[in-house]
């Protein structure tokens, strides 16, 4: 018996372990650091200088965006492995809300130098903190599976939440007050939730505190002789880890080379030369995408039969993933610069009350059961962890005192203009009231099979995309303004939302269910690679939709994801026999 996780359920709040609450608010404060910066980035790079931002092409902010995104999901795999194997999960939470502490301040100074130096903290601090907070609920739970789905649920209310709150208030900052307030706030905030963690750090015992060696499987499937068990090992040769170095190098210097050449107009280019009508940047994507493809080809059919099935099924279920987040991800790049330029966002009379008693409710509600949950914590927590729940406390008061400050201002207005970053939040107010909906409906004897979740949650995509192309079917090519409804992205994002709760709550679920143990944390690493490219690609689509703007309209471009969002959709749900088939009875 695991003393430490005994003693965690001694101490319950809602039926859960009070360390899993802190965990809620570190990862909530963290979410709102992560969202409330991400939803101001393109919308600083692309504001004029008047209005102080960088005044870049929307070009140069898409590409450095999609950049940043991806490497946010790569580094995750670094982050997890120094976790496991070298330092514990507990250090590498704490060094990594560091390190996006230090990289919110450097942000809020504006300069070029710091805000590339605050991206980069941003990026290494993220792939610390981010699979390590899930691993310590993992650990909290071992032996309490039957309450481990509901853990996950509180958790990712948190993590709904954060976003939520850091969307609207670093959004509604960022825009009205000046960029470096949303920034800055940002830090302030992620400061808050490392200190809270730091101080209650005692309430998990041993757990998390210390290197476990989790990823001896991914180890051992690299570097293991050449053996053939039950489960069909295939260890890596020299030429396929040769392979496998040459294709990372590229693809991380295409990554960088993307905005870098771009922003620099072709002075700084990794890859200033053309072959057959492609730029070098081209070629050398499409050389790592084949190198890549031709490693699947030799390894997969090396493993037993149903193994290799399966790992067919996992190859087609990330193909798909790839596109939709590179799909979902234009919420903060083409959606935010579409509801900045295009879309009418000036309220006034009934409209402008409306909204504001609307905004109001959206604020407090939210706030004021997070704000209960925080007083149950602190009836169990208070006599050993005060430290703790004072800085929770001070964060609590400050982000009342911003929301009531934003509501109060916003009511002494006649006119009421909806900040274009606004629209962002509506995916977690809607991931908030409808996750119990899918929830039942996974529970109940209608649950779909793995492939026709992707399919439904492909399609609902598409038709999210559909109204967006219909809203701005009058916008004239080349256009750069334009008063399109704010209704055509309030379904954009209903329909998004409830995409997402098809695909990405079940997508690891599978993967884990699809593999063998030993090689969980390599394929793991491949699903979460798959995201990365999805990311990076989410910012070569929003960088194309300039151009084809300019040529056939913007609503051409909305068609275009609609049409792929669709036919993925169809591809999945008329593969379903196969998959099925290649899944071997894996529900």
């Amino acid at each position: 018996m695991n003393t430490d996780i005994e003693n965690l359920f001694k101490d319950k709040v809602l039926g859960h372990p009070a360390g899993l609450f802190v965990l809620f608010f570190t990862e909530m404060w963290e979410r709102f650091s992560y969202y409330g910066m991400r939803a101001l980035l393109v919308l600083f790079f692309t504001a004029s200088l008047l209005d102080e931002g960088w005044g870049w092409p929307r070009e140069w902010a898409f590409a450095i965006f999609g950049t940043y995104t991806s490497l946010v999901y790569l580094s995750t795999m670094v982050g997890g492995y120094f976790a496991d194997n070298v330092i514990g999960i507990r250090k590498a939470v704490v060094i990594g809300a560091l390190l996006m502490t230090l990289g919110h301040a450097c942000m809020a100074v504006e300069t070029s130098f710091f805000i590339y130096l605050g991206l980069g903290l941003l990026v290494i601090g993220s792939g610390f903190f981010k699979p390590n907070m899930t691993s310590i609920i993992s650990e909290m739970y071992e032996g309490k599976e039957e309450k481990k789905d509901g853990a996950y649920t509180i958790f990712y209310m948190g993590v709904n939440a954060g976003a939520f709150l850091g969307i609207l208030l670093c959004g509604y900052l960022g825009e009205k007050i000046g960029w470096s307030w949303g920034f800055g706030v940002a830090g302030i905030f992620m400061l808050f939730g490392l200190l809270q963690f730091w101080f209650a750090q005692g309430i998990f015992g041993k757990i998390g505190d210390g290197p476990k060696n989790k990823n001896v499987d991914l180890i051992d499937d690299i570097t293991a002789p050449e053996v053939k068990d039950e489960e069909g090992r295939n260890p890596f040769t020299g030429l396929q880890k040769a392979l496998i170095g040459i294709s990372s190098i590229l693809g991380l210097a295409w990554i960088f080379n993307d905005p870098v050449s771009k922003i620099s107009e072709g002075k700084y280019n990794l890859f200033p030369f053309e072959f057959a009508g492609l730029s070098g940047s081209t070629i050398v994507i499409l050389v790592a995408l084949g190198i890549f493809v031709a490693l699947l080809f030799m390894r997969i059919p090396k493993y037993t039969p149903v193994l290799r099935d399966r790992m067919i099924a996992v190859v087609f279920f990330a193909f798909v993933t790839i596109f939709f987040w590179a799909i979902f991800e234009q919420s903060p790049s083409s959606l935010t610069v579409f509801a900045k330029d295009y879309t009418q966002r000036t309220l006034e009379g009934s409209a402008g009350m409306t909204f504001k008693i609307v905004n109001s409710l959206m604020t407090i509600i939210p706030l004021g059961i997070i704000t209960w949950v925080l007083y149950l914590l602190f009836k169990k927590t208070f006599a050993k962890y005060a430290l703790s729940n004072i800085f929770l406390a001070i964060s609590f008061i400050i982000v009342w005192g911003i929301a009531i400050w934003m509501l109060y201002t916003e009511f002494l207005k006649d006119t009421t203009e909806v900040p274009a970053s606004w629209f962002s939040i509506l995916n977690s107010l809607y991931i908030i009231t409808l996750a119990p909906l899918f929830s039942k409906w996974w529970e109940s004897k209608y649950n779909p099979n793995a492939n026709m979740k992707w399919a439904i949650g492909m399609i609902l995509l598409g038709i999210g995309m559909a109204f967006v192309a219909i809203g701005s079917s009058g916008i004239a090519p080349g256009a750069k303004t334009a008063s399109v409804s704010m209704i055509w992205l309030i379904l954009v994002y209903l329909f998004h939302t409830m995409g997402e709760l098809c695909v990405s709550p079940v997508a690891l679920s599978y993967v884990s269910k699809l593999v063998p143990g030993r090689m969980i944390a390599f394929m793991f690493g491949i699903w979460y690679l798959a995201v990365a490219i999805g990311m990076k690609l989410a910012g070569v689509f929003a960088e194309s939709s300039e151009a084809i703007a300019k040529e056939s309209g913007l609503s051409s471009f909305f068609w275009i994801l609609t049409a792929v969002s669709i036919g993925l959709g169809i591809l999945s749900a008329v593969l379903y026999p196969v998959i099925k088939k290649l899944m071997h009875g894996v529900k």
